[in-house]
């Protein structure tokens, strides 16, 4: 069975939305989740968080940032082209309740999973306040959908170019030190945004969840390929998570795992990058 694509749209530089249609997986999907998939049988397989999903056209959106050999054949499909495996939902879904205040904060292509908790946090009856950055003005995604989302939403940009001149995590602590209360944080984005997060609100004694994704190979917990320290214990990002207490995550462990494969990654786009030019 193939998965095929039914919308590709360039959102920023090199970040890009696809819509799949893939009917049981929307059926089944919740906030929280992910998929993974393979492009042809010669393709590797790679985790990508669930965006979006419409029942009724029964597709599921996924958005990611052309980073790596997979991810650049991916960006060079368009709609109507057709994808080898679409599998999912994997993880464990978001636990969605209503608490009170919960803040969400976005950084760069992790604003593209914050969006639907958002939505569900205030169907929850919670109030949402929303807090996304991105390096400049022109790499900022899903704005208007988050505006409609959160009763607040605060903008950061590391340049300045638009909203708060600096990171999501200097908005964060001044809403901290100013008394808000803040019943939970979800913070999601570059493992390093996240630890930044869980350092703001430890103080504070909020809770905090981040959403992990390491390297992983068959997203059901068998090949142990996605383990985190966690509290000091061995958990599977596929299957335990993705989501968990950041302040209990080894975000050190968890950055020195990601950059195992960085020479071999490094090397296989640019052979394909080479393949494509003609080279050998």
């Amino acid at each position: 069975m193939s998965y095929r694509i039914i919308e590709k749209r360039d959102m920023v530089h090199q970040v890009y939305l696809m819509k799949v249609l893939a009917p049981d997986v929307a059926r089944a999907a919740k906030p929280g989740q992910f998929v993974i998939i393979r492009i042809d049988e010669q393709s590797e397989r790679i985790p990508l968080t669930i965006a979006d999903y419409n029942v009724v056209e029964g597709s599921v959106t996924i958005i990611f940032q052309e980073m790596g050999k997979t991810t650049k054949r991916l960006a060079a499909l368009g709609a109507q082209d057709e994808l080898e495996d679409f599998v999912g939902p994997l993880g464990t879904p978001s636990e969605i309740e209503k608490l009170g205040t919960v803040v969400l904060v976005g950084g760069g292509v992790g604003v593209a999973p914050v969006y639907p908790q958002a939505r569900a946090y205030k169907a929850a009856g919670n109030k949402v306040i929303s807090i996304i950055g991105a390096r400049s003005e022109n790499l900022l995604i899903l704005e208007e959908e988050m505006q409609a989302s959160s009763d607040e939403l605060h903008i950061c940009t590391d340049d300045g170019t638009k909203g708060h001149h600096g990171f999501v995590t200097d908005v964060l602590q001044k809403m901290l030190q100013n008394g808000e209360h803040v019943d939970r944080v979800v913070a999601i984005g570059p493992p390093i945004m996240m630890r930044a997060v869980t350092g703001v609100t430890k103080p504070f004694g909020v809770q905090t969840i981040v959403s992990l994704n390491p390297i992983m190979i068959d997203g059901t917990g068998m090949c142990g390929g996605c383990r985190v320290s966690v509290g000091g214990e061995t958990r599977f990002a596929c299957v335990d998570g993705p989501e968990f207490d950041g302040h209990k995550v080894d975000f050190n462990l968890l950055m020195s795992r990601l950059a195992v494969y960085r020479d071999e990654e490094s090397s296989s786009l640019k052979k394909h990058e080479c393949k494509c030019e003609g080279g050998k």
